[in-house]
């Protein structure tokens, strides 16, 4: 008992210099969300949940840390306007983890081999509670404010940031800001002196919201015609619905008769007797427009598919720049445009093979007979 103080001593000093290795071993980020979470200093396994979520991890080139995906990447299906998943068509073949939107399953979660060290979260409100979420599964979950490229564009920004911090990838966060601040900055420099009396005025139909729809659904402040200066007439009319989608009444659309209609082709999904197309083609009151009179209708990429796809948003400003100006963009090959922004985000040229899938109608004048 006369070493007892000197083992005492020695004990002490042991759990001391284990619990320094074990603080040492971790680090902590602050999510979108303003939690402090402790994670790993080094990671190499993750999960994403939440639309979007696995799409930023790919603009970062993390993709290969994933050990599981949820049924959103599994999904078998004629038509995907997703360019992340597209150039990673291994995804498919990846552990389930949960349901899509958010809507993970613990049980899954736990049973996946290695464990991921941290899951992403995108659109915390929706699905399983990320708080709850970790206390079921005692992995760190580290909640992104998803944004868009217009009002909440800082959110996205963050969003890739706090990404890139826990994945040791800051480099190619402050690359990528710099890409898409460079190409917004660049379509509206060459759009911004041409008179409004010099515009024509223009409508996109058939955008995509949680699933596909018909011709009458808009966006009064669409992206890539906010990034050109477009004059929209759904905007014009001040609707106050902002990024939202809106359905608009056809007595509207006779009414502001743009020069130019632009078909999300996100509504071929609905079958050749529904969405937009058909609309165009059978509908007496469109036969009245005077852009489906004239054939003057073309085929935009979807962008809205699992939440927003910033590359295809650029993409789409690119060509519908192209169209409305073209003196602005004799310069421009969309297709070729829209290639080098999916090979720097999501590391392959997927156009041509989204584009199939659509029956070949993005950037293209769409049949209507």
């Amino acid at each position: 008992m006369k070493n007892k103080p000197l083992y005492l001593l020695a004990l002490i000093l042991i759990l001391f210099f284990a619990t320094d290795l074990f603080a040492n071993d971790l680090r902590t980020v602050i999510d979108a969300a303003g939690r402090k979470v402790e994670i790993p200093k080094k990671i190499e396994r993750v999960i994403c949940s939440g639309p979007g979520c696995l799409r930023l991890l790919v603009y970062l080139q993390s993709q290969d840390k994933i050990v599981a995906v949820d049924s959103m990447e599994k999904r078998k299906s004629m038509f995907d306007a997703r360019p992340y998943a597209l150039a990673n068509p291994q995804f498919k073949e990846y552990p389930l983890f949960g349901e899509f939107r958010g809507h993970d399953n613990p049980e899954l979660i736990m049973g996946i081999d290695p464990l991921p060290q941290v899951i992403f979260k995108t659109y915390s409100s929706m699905g399983y509670d990320p708080v709850k979420l970790e206390q079921k599964t005692g992995i760190p979950v580290v909640v992104l404010n998803y944004g868009d490229m217009f009002k909440y564009r800082k959110d996205f920004f963050n969003a890739m940031k706090i990404m890139a911090e826990v994945m040791d990838k800051e480099e190619r966060a402050e690359e990528l800001i710099a890409f898409f601040n460079a190409h917004i900055k660049e379509l509206e420099q060459r759009t911004s002196d041409v008179p409004e009396s010099e515009k024509k005025s223009c409508f996109v139909g058939g955008i995509a919201f949680k699933g596909p729809h018909g011709f009458q659904s808009t966006q009064p402040l669409y992206p890539p015609f906010l990034f050109i200066n477009a004059k929209n007439v759904a905007a014009l009319e001040k609707t106050g619905r902002g990024l939202s989608s809106s359905i608009i009444s056809k007595e509207s659309l006779v009414k502001w008769d743009p020069e130019i209609l632009f078909l999300d082709i996100s509504t071929l999904q609905m079958g050749n007797n529904a969405g937009g197309l058909h609309e165009l083609k059978t509908d007496p009151v469109y036969q009245t427009l005077s852009a489906v009179k004239k054939g003057n209708v073309f085929g935009v990429l979807p962008y809205n598919w699992y939440s927003r796809n910033f590359g295809s948003i650029l993409a789409d400003a690119w060509y519908t720049g192209k169209l409305l100006y073209p003196d602005k963009f004799a310069d421009i090959v969309p297709e070729k445009k829209a290639d080098e922004i999916y090979t720097f985000l999501v590391g392959k040229p997927v156009f041509p093979l989204m584009n199939k899938a659509f029956q070949g109608m993005a950037f293209k004048k769409v049949p209507l007979n």
